[in-house]
């Protein structure tokens, strides 16, 4: 490896051309303190998994930062056994040789700015209309049909470049260093056979030393051309679905980090996040692992904020909606070193706000828009062009927007805009917002084992973080597993949630969660269902199940609940439901919303059915709830 200072920066560049693979990357000033533009080249592979990427340990030679560069296609999320098109995009691997370092002026200076030109100036392969039909068909067939909260549907802008080269690559790089701010990576990357150029808002997770962040952003505020920004910007932040939305991803992230992390962790924010013509808000959650860096970048495929939440079952729906893979888009790029003791580290952005050229010059460039339960199509096309610009515009290919001239940095700390953003805070778990780090277990419940049946969502992860908290060991058994007697051994059983119909008859993830449930009941074994457990538990008690009036995916409700009112986080299509005068079975009652008979909770001689998820950010005393039940259930 070459890491010694070259004359400028120009020859730094016309030397990466000799190499197999090359990136010249920008780096948000978090990874490292300083504004600057990293260079690196190396040799090319290509892997099958991620496991199979060599990780070097030890202290590295001195300034050496970086070990491999990877491009990870989408369509590696089958190595969590997650659907995808098979479109057989690779895993390269870089394994750098050359690295240099210089200013941002420098490496500009350094790139000659040069004209694009298209021999067929294209477009969005689906055009506005047919795409919001597709928002209006996802929001009614799938969100609003209990399979998921959110959902992400790319839509692709294809044109041809004539006579495309690095050259051209390069010259976009530059204009995407000229204009674009906030971005977590700017980048060109010569992966071999295509280049990848973008400016990405996302983290998609950072590693040092075992230190895990990832940086969950959602909302979407464009910053108005003229006129005054903050009065639009308030209004925006105190948007309910801009708000929940975020808090959808936040929940759908702290499964991820709750699988990863052995030690506590923590949410904090919200932040804005700026960028040149978009401001976003942003969480940082962060934790301690002490799992393999490559397997920490394998589980936290991908972000909701690409696919969705549940993120197994998004990547499901994408998979039927998206007519072809993703390629990189909503992927990852990663960078793999050490820090100067030998501790990994690990920079990760999602590939969003990007181009990918072929060598011969197609280029195809993908947005998606977020969409939850009270989505417009007209709001989420625009969303798609806006997410798009950017790099369209350092293309040619739409008109450069006007830079708003407006002081951002103001803005970020204004006083009113803070308290806005804190005040998002009030209704979440104080249980997420704090470190969890050393707490205490319950005497009384340590050692206790709990068993979980995972219907098919990964908020079982945050259950087991929680309990651990209590100082209760669990496992997990998925559905497609679960057979008569798994269960068995264990001191409390959960009967997990999951998207999906509850009165589907022929689902055979029902038909294993309701034998479960009716196994519980004959059994007299101590047991809580949740959310998709609860509908199943309610089935088997005679309790009628129907549509929500609304649908209440990612949404909190105050609700009566064993005498008092909790604020709580749903993510429910469907619920159980009595009438006033309704009789329920001996030693069962219920707490409900009186106006519509909507059973929030069970309480039965040995079991507890809760509709929502008590472990959510979105349930504000959360931990305590579960505390309640769980010593009810297994200390009374």
């Amino acid at each position: 490896m070459s890491a010694a200072a070259t004359p400028d920066a120009r020859d730094a560049i016309d030397a990466l051309m000799g190499h197999e693979a090359w990136a010249i990357i920008r780096r948000s000033t978090r990874v490292g303190g300083r504004d600057t533009v990293g260079m690196v080249g190396g040799a090319r592979t290509v892997v099958e998994s991620l496991l199979d990427v060599p990780l070097e340990t030890g202290v590295p030679e001195p300034g050496r930062v970086a070990d491999r560069l990877l491009a990870i296609p989408f369509r590696q999320v089958a190595e969590r056994g997650f659907e995808a098109h098979d479109d057989g995009a690779p895993l390269v691997v870089v394994d750098i040789e050359t690295e240099h370092e210089f200013s941002v002026a420098e490496v500009i200076d350094a790139i000659d700015s040069v004209a694009v030109e298209f021999s067929d100036r294209g477009g969005f392969e689906t055009d506005d209309e047919e795409y919001g039909k597709l928002v209006e068909s996802i929001i009614r067939d799938e969100i609003g049909q209990g399979e998921g909260a959110n959902l992400v549907i790319g839509r692709h802008y294809r044109a041809q470049i004539a006579d495309f080269d690095h050259t051209v690559a390069l010259s976009v790089f530059r204009r995407l260093l000229e204009r674009e701010r906030g971005a977590y990576w700017t980048y060109v990357f010569f992966t071999g056979d295509r280049y990848l150029i973008g400016a990405s808002p996302e983290r998609h997770v950072s590693v040092h030393d075992g230190d895990v962040r990832m940086n969950p952003i959602s909302g979407t505020f464009r910053i108005p051309r003229e006129g005054a920004t903050k009065k639009p910007l308030l209004d925006f932040l105190k948007d309910e679905k801009e708000i929940y939305e975020l808090f959808m991803v936040v929940d759908e992230e702290l499964k991820m980090m709750c699988d990863l992390c052995h030690e506590g962790g923590q949410v904090l924010g919200p932040f804005l996040k700026p960028m040149t013509h978009l401001i976003h808000t942003e969480y940082l959650l962060a934790g301690r692992s002490d799992r393999d860096p490559r397997e920490i970048l394998r589980d936290t495929m991908y972000a909701a904020t690409v696919t969705g939440s549940p993120v197994e079952n998004a990547c499901r729906l994408i998979k039927a909606y998206e007519s072809e893979g993703r390629g990189y888009y909503g992927a990852a790029l990663a960078i793999l070193g050490r820090d100067e003791d030998g501790g990994a580290v690990v920079d990760s952005p999602i590939v969003i706000r990007s181009a990918d050229v072929s060598l011969d010059g197609r280029l195809k460039v993908t947005a998606g828009a977020t969409l939850v339960r009270d989505s417009e199509a007209s709001y989420e096309v625009a969303e798609t062009h806006a997410k798009a610009g950017g790099i369209l515009s350092a293309f040619g290919l739409v008109p450069q927007a006007p830079v708003p001239d407006i002081a951002l940095a103001e803005l970020v700390n204004d006083e009113d805009v803070l308290l806005s953003l804190n005040a998002r805070n009030r209704r979440l778990s104080s249980f997420w917002l704090t470190d969890q780090a050393g707490s205490p277990p319950d005497p009384r419940l340590a050692g206790k084992t709990v068993v979980i049946l995972d219907g098919e969502d990964d908020f079982v992860n945050m259950l087991r973080h929680v309990l651990g908290v209590l100082g209760m060991p669990s496992s997990v058994v998925r559905h497609e597993d679960y057979e008569p007697g798994c269960l068995d051994g264990f001191d409390l059983v959960i009967v997990g949630p999951g998207p999906g119909d509850p009165r589907d008859d022929h689902d055979p993830k029902m038909g294993k969660l309701r034998h479960a449930v009716s196994s519980l009941l004959a059994a007299g074994r101590p047991f809580l269902a949740v959310c998709l457990g609860h509908q199943a538990l309610c089935h088997e008690l005679g309790i009628e199940l129907a549509y929500k009036d609304i649908v209440f995916q990612g949404t909190q409700s105050a609700v009566p609940y064993d005498g008092r009112t909790e604020r709580v986080g749903f993510y429910n299509t469907f619920v159980g439901r009595v009438g006033a005068d309704e009789e329920l079975p001996e030693g069962v009652s219920v707490d409900v919303d009186e106006p519509t008979g909507d059973v929030h909770h069970v309480r039965g001689p040995h079991y507890r059915g809760i509709q929502f998820h008590a472990e959510s950010i979105l349930t504000q005393r959360g931990y305590d709830v579960l505390h309640d039940l769980v010593s009810d259930l297994l200390l009374d």
